[in-house]
């Protein structure tokens, strides 16, 4: 691997002239060669920047945003700074345009670089050097734009661009993924695939970069990236409903609570934490047979759950009776 990226850097070195290396890669920044959509919702203020590429962990490079400001995707030759940069330029006030021209203008490698940055007012700003690996190219919508390079042919980035609008009744989300699996379907990186990354925030800044980051999914290597992206952004659906469900026990809206919670479980029948909690919830409104009603065929598929019951009361996580706890515990 490490003679495949050397061969790389010195040929692609010579091809384009550069004066020196250094100035166009360092050890930091890695050949994130990829396609990526950066989009926002009208509706609600939601951006997001999604990519995937034939490279380990693209999302640690290529993908950046923050709530209330915009995102950035910058690719093909990576310069992590840009992200950092580009963000802390729109945060000063700088349109998307006005942060990527700045960026660019000191940047001798600026044609091997592949640059997208949206912001908050839905503004987008795209530039694709000359010398980035064909094919190469972006397109721009309303809202958004999507950006790919050494893709296997010239229809990726324009099969995104359609993807995405045609898709408009989406959660941005899934919307972004759309675009992604059109680029995947149109014949995608000319090297394969290997990892993806999603990345949603908040329109606005509330109580800090804990709770705007609304999604922030990962996959770091795999023979197929995108089913695996689509899974984890099933799953984080699905524990959306769990976290409502437990706002509305707090809230005492126990009809409510048992809604989200078995919406939760519909989504991934298979996963016990999420009819353990909910369990757990019912014991702890005083529904003990209805808990004990989907804790027997859990306890009965794996033990542990039930070590894990008698351990919650010393906390308060449990807070049933001792008589009830051992009538759980017999289950």
């Amino acid at each position: 691997m490490l003679l495949n990226r050397y061969s790389l850097l010195v040929l692609l070195v010579l091809l384009l002239r550069l004066p020196a290396a250094a100035q166009m890669y360092s050890a930091t920044d890695p050949f994130a060669h990829t396609f990526s959509i950066v989009a926002r919702d009208p509706a609600t203020g939601e951006m997001a920047v999604a990519v995937q590429s034939h490279w380990f962990s693209v999302g640690t490079s290529v993908s950046w945003g923050e709530a209330g400001v915009g995102v950035v995707a910058t690719q093909s030759f990576t310069n992590k700074s840009f992200g950092l940069r580009g963000l802390a330029l729109l945060k000063i006030g700088k349109s998307a345009q006005q942060a990527l021209d700045e960026l660019l203008s000191n940047d001798e490698a600026r044609e091997v670089r592949q640059v997208a940055i949206l912001d908050n007012q839905g503004r987008v700003a795209t530039h694709t050097g000359k010398k980035c690996v064909d094919m190469a190219g972006h397109q721009q919508g309303n809202q958004f734009s999507v950006q790919a390079n050494m893709m296997l042919n010239a229809t990726v980035w324009p099969a995104m661009a359609k993807a995405y609008g045609q898709n408009a009744k989406l959660p941005l989300a899934e919307r972004a993924l759309a675009a992604l699996d059109a680029a995947q379907a149109a014949g995608g990186d000319i090297r394969g695939r290997q990892s993806a990354a999603l990345l949603v925030v908040r329109g606005t800044a509330t109580e800090g970069p804990w709770a705007d980051r609304l999604i922030d999914l990962r996959v770091e290597d795999s023979a197929a990236p995108l089913p695996e992206l689509h899974r984890l952004l099933s799953l984080q659906r699905a524990y959306d409903h769990m976290n409502a469900g437990d706002l509305a026990v707090e809230k005492n809206d126990m009809p409510l609570a048992i809604n989200e919670y078995q919406a939760a479980e519909r989504m991934f029948p298979q996963n016990l934490e999420m009819k353990y909690w909910h369990a757990i919830t019912l014991a702890n409104k005083q529904q003990v047979p209805a808990a004990m009603a989907l804790l027997r065929p859990i306890f009965k598929q794996e033990p542990n759950w039930r070590t894990l019951t008698q351990r919650l009361p010393k906390v308060g996580l449990l807070t049933v009776t001792d008589a009830e706890l051992k009538q759980i515990l017999a289950l």
